[in-house]
């Protein structure tokens, strides 16, 4: 029996998955958790095959989220489900330390799929996600000017393209105004950006907001 953490904010999503799930006879959700603090509390105290984590819950989430589980069970298997696109956030989950990917608009066909396959030490991305993989451990590869920012710039370049000023952003990751604008520099930099009107062009153009 494959013993499966959910953890999903909204509570309709996490009863339209247990319903896919509850007619497999093999895979049974034995956890369910709506914020990145009841995961890691859970994670803890409790022994899962599997843990399906949703990218946008409150507080810890997202690719901090990911490495913090691995760092509690390093060999409980992760499947992430998304709403955001795979060319946002698929390959950084993956370096992370998840197993999966599967975008939400797909999970109704895919989950028990992705599932049983990461359960048994495979691997689960799709054709897209894995053709981003190949190109991103390509040394003859162009990066994408994106690609080249750590998982907490990336963060902080998607909050800035999204509108949020540095004194929220300091307030929502728990950090100080000066070590924001720090990384707003570097991600500037990094990407060889002249102001934040061609950030937020960049964002728009690449579909990473």
């Amino acid at each position: 029996m494959i013993r499966v953490l959910l953890a999903d904010d909204h509570a309709i999503v996490r009863a339209g998955l247990k319903e896919i799930l509850a007619d497999t006879g093999d895979i049974v959700v034995a956890g369910e958790a709506t914020n990145g603090q009841e995961v890691l509390s859970m994670v803890r105290e409790n022994e899962y095959d599997l843990a399906v984590l949703d990218m946008s819950m409150p507080g810890r989430n997202g690719i901090e989220l990911i490495k913090l589980v691995k760092e509690e069970k390093p060999n409980l298997r992760i499947l992430v489900l998304s709403m955001h696109s795979e060319k946002q956030y698929a390959v950084r989950a993956i370096r992370a330390g998840a197993s999966g990917y599967l975008g939400k608009d797909s999970a109704t066909d895919q989950m028990v799929v992705a599932i049983r396959r990461i359960a048994g030490g495979g691997a689960y991305v799709s054709p897209e996600t894995a053709e981003l993989l190949v190109h991103d451990s390509s040394p003859r590869a162009a990066a994408a000017q994106h690609t080249l920012l750590s998982d907490r710039e990336f963060q902080v370049f998607q909050l800035i393209a999204a509108g949020t000023s540095i004194t929220q952003i300091a307030q929502q990751l728990s950090l100080s105004v000066k070590t924001v604008s720090t990384h707003k520099s570097r991600i500037m930099d990094k990407m060889k950006l002249a102001n934040q009107a061609e950030l937020i062009r960049y964002a728009i153009e690449n579909k990473l907001i």
